[in-house]
């Protein structure tokens, strides 16, 4: 008797949970959020380490194996909790214009929670300062993307600054200062924001570097030699970012989308750490990037931020 009450409670609980085992697979595995960039080398990472940095980490819709900016923000949502899935299309030297008339089935064959996208760095390569060219493909692009996706949120960038446009006779901006043409850069890209409803928001990244050398932690001029204990932003060019100027972006690229006061990373933050940085330096560009977020409340300041001795680390290879 009791081998068949055994038994039949067996038989039950084998249905209990193979119940249980069907209902957990009929539920919604929750997707990554998704981002994309569409950029160009100032995406990629050009004239830095970053250009393939953990490539494997992001999908990269050219193939050109590319990690860039965007594994960067990828490192940081994951050291933050958070699950995103980031890919980029970039392609050197082009402004939206290019990625419409040359990449647009592409770009339009998945729908995309979040997108950033940038124009060419003068605004418009042959017409520099002129914002129209930009303008009319972020309008473009926000309907081509907004078609695929009605509740995409898209985030246009307005560039960093060029040094070989501003200490060279030749450059449109010469004489003028950093934040000059930062500002006049970040004008082009308001006046881009305001054409489509579903480009919600600009990313000042361009203000955010001229904040890094008004506060003395980045050299506003390197071709009259680098000041003691300043970060110098730009490459050997003068033109593209180094790593310390392409790190400060993605570090406004997370406090806008992830919506995370940036200095939660801390100053063993991994990426800083396997590109070389030192603790206060990846801490200095952090504290950069949420004042620039913070002054028009895009993020607001963490309850509680990691101790200024906090260890570097080696960043997860998952």
């Amino acid at each position: 008797m009791k081998t068949l009450v055994w038994r039949s409670l067996q038989r039950r609980f084998r249905k209990l949970a193979v119940g249980v085992l069907l209902l957990a697979c009929a539920q919604p595995v929750q997707a990554a959020t998704s981002l994309l960039f569409i950029g160009n080398s100032f995406t990629f990472g050009w004239g830095s380490p970053v250009q393939f940095y953990r490539a494997a980490t992001v999908k990269d819709l050219n193939g050109q194996g590319i990690g860039g900016v965007p594994a960067l923000f990828k490192v940081f949502t994951v050291e933050a909790g958070q699950d995103w899935e980031v890919a980029l299309e970039t392609q050197p030297g082009v402004g939206m214009d290019w990625h419409y008339a040359n990449r647009r089935e592409l770009l339009a064959s998945r729908s995309w929670d979040h997108v950033t996208m940038m124009g060419y760095s003068l605004l418009d390569r042959a017409k520099p300062g002129d914002p129209a060219l930009l303008v009319q493909s972020a309008q473009q692009m926000a309907a081509l993307l907004h078609g695929v996706n009605p509740h995409v949120d898209i985030q246009l960038e307005a560039t960093f600054p060029r040094a070989d446009q501003l200490y060279i006779a030749t450059g449109h901006w010469f004489g003028k200062s950093v934040e000059t043409m930062a500002h006049d850069v970040r004008a082009g890209y308001d006046l881009a924001a305001a054409t489509h409803p579903a480009i919600h928001g600009v990313v000042p990244v361009g203000e955010a570097w001229a904040r890094a050398m008004r506060s003395g932690v980045a050299d506003a001029n390197p071709y009259d030699g680098l000041d003691a204990g300043k970060l110098n932003l730009w490459t050997f060019d003068h033109y593209h970012a180094s790593a310390f100027g392409y790190y400060l972006k993605a570090l406004m690229m997370f406090g806008q989308f992830a919506g995370l006061d940036p200095r939660l990373l801390g100053p063993g933050e991994c990426a800083a750490y396997e590109l070389g940085f030192a603790p206060a330096q990846a801490s200095a560009l952090q504290q950069v990037a949420f004042e620039e977020l913070a002054r028009k409340a895009r993020v607001k300041p963490a309850a509680v931020l990691p101790p200024a001795d906090a260890p570097q680390r080696r960043c997860p290879t998952g």
